[in-house]
């Protein structure tokens, strides 16, 4: 200390809790015994695609020799992680059938946004950017797709669900115009219905002078099956963190890879990864580019392990991931359904794809007891609850992907438990209203929890907390 000037000392102490190694160990490791993940059990959260991570990704995407690297190296010194980072992208092509993909964009909605910005960009190119304003959405769609439009400057124009829980083409063909600037889709969509009519979806859209945008949630139910150019797509995200088996939750980490069609190659986020035949390189000299969307080359980590996890299940593999998660989601659905008490809206006998949404109104009504009390109770029995109350068509909505990762006597397990808590509606309601009683924390006000003024942060508001 005697090195640094008195005048940079602190004259207080840092402020940090005082406690030993021991105790900061026994802490953390006591929260991750409390925690749950998809190591520990299914993770059905529906449209999230929560399954299990292979560790070889993890580890390779670990290696020294990529987290040693320094995001500012000059890219002469840095041609192995460009090379890895190129050919993903290239994968990423084949597998949507886009021309270009951009690695850049740090999640999901990140792409959405780029992928609406993009659009901007293309009507601006053609002068057209003053009248076309409007953005159409099906009513099923994933909350981030409005909010994305909105963002890029979009007014959102939403049209409605069939009875068969797809888009109503009578009602598109209604509300296309010379203002439509594009749609913006999810196939399957978000019950887990593919769009049959997607290719004049497509052709309306274009015909109005739109493009087409596929929001990439759902890819991992049509890998290998079909790609988004196929279905007459002209921008695509892809979801590193769903379909190619990455981390996710929690608000990352993620990564939303965009793919265009060549006629919008142009208008992608710069940097782009290039390569001369010889060297890969930098290129930011592309002057239509929408411009930077993240620091750096992407979420450099994440892609790694998306790069590991194509390569370790090769074209055959990744077809199989689509396969099963659709033969998981519909065994599900069949056993839940025998149980006779919950319902799957747009005509239960269909197959669905990847995910499936049952609904808990006639338990409600007939009992009081809400798809929240059901999914508290799952937590009861050591198993996490679907996504609920979505998509908002649904009423009392459960929303369950199982994924290609879980196991047959997982489901048995899960289509059982999920039984029991119909009979529990009926026979002890308030064992459900009470529920969850095995956790750490019990049923907390979802509004009070959630509110700034009650959200303890920090350990000094913890015990500003204590104290009053």
């Amino acid at each position: 200390m005697r090195n640094f000037p008195p005048d940079v000392l602190r004259k207080t102490p840092l402020g940090l809790p005082e406690v030993s190694e021991a105790e900061v160990v026994r802490h953390f490791t006591r929260l991750s015994q409390e925690n749950y993940g998809v190591d520990l059990g299914t993770y059905p959260l529906g449209s999230c695609t929560m399954k299990y991570n292979p560790k070889i990704c993890e580890i390779l995407a670990t290696s020294p020799k990529v987290t040693n690297l320094h995001p500012l190296q000059h890219p002469s010194l840095t041609q192995g992680i460009l090379r890895i980072l190129y050919e993903l992208s290239e994968f990423l092509a084949e597998i949507t059938g886009m021309s270009k993909v951009s690695l850049q964009p740090a999640a999901g909605a990140q792409g959405e946004l780029c992928g609406a910005l993009i659009i901007r960009a293309a009507h601006k190119g053609r002068d057209e950017h003053d009248r076309r304003t409007e953005m159409i959405v099906p009513d099923s769609s994933h909350g981030t797709n409005p909010a994305s439009a909105a963002m890029a400057g979009f007014k959102v124009i939403v049209v409605p669900s069939d009875h068969e829980g797809c888009i109503d083409i009578e009602a598109l063909k209604n509300v296309v115009s010379g203002k439509t600037a594009g749609m913006m889709i999810t196939n399957p969509n978000t019950l887990g219905i593919f769009e049959k009519r997607i290719l004049e979806v497509a052709e309306i859209i274009h015909d109005a002078g739109g493009l087409l945008y596929y929001d990439g949630a759902n890819l991992n139910a049509i890998l290998g099956k079909t790609r988004p150019r196929e279905m007459g797509f002209d921008i695509t995200h892809i979801n590193i963190h769903k379909t190619f088996g990455t981390p996710h939750g929690g608000g990352g980490p993620g990564a939303g890879p965009v793919g265009v069609t060549q006629e919008l190659a142009k208008f992608l986020p710069i940097p782009t990864i290039e390569f001369n035949g010889k060297n890969y390189y930098l290129d930011y000299n592309r002057p239509q580019s929408i411009g930077k969307v993240r620091s750096f080359l992407g979420n450099v980590s994440v892609l790694l392990r998306a790069y590991a996890y194509i390569l370790l299940l090769g074209a055959d593999g990744l077809e199989e991931i689509a396969e099963v998660s659709v033969l998981n989601a519909n065994y599900l659905a069949r056993k839940v359904l025998a149980a006779g008490r919950y319902q799957m809206p747009f005509d239960s006998k269909k197959a669905r794809k990847h995910e499936i949404v049952i609904s808990a109104e006639k338990i409600s009504a007939e009992t009081g007891i809400r798809a929240l009390d059901i999914s508290k109770r799952l937590l009861d029995y050591g198993v996490h609850a679907p996504t609920m109350y979505f998509p908002l068509i649904v009423s009392e909505a459960m929303m369950i992907e199982p994924t290609e990762t879980e196991s047959i006597e997982e489901l048995d397990r899960y289509a059982d438990i999920l039984a029991r808590i119909a009979e529990e509606a009926y026979q002890q309601p308030n064992l459900l209203r009470e529920a969850p009683q095995n956790t750490t924390v019990g049923r907390v006000d979802e509004v009070t929890a959630s509110h700034p003024k009650t959200m303890c942060l920090t350990w000094r508001m913890y015990e500003e907390r204590q104290a009053t």
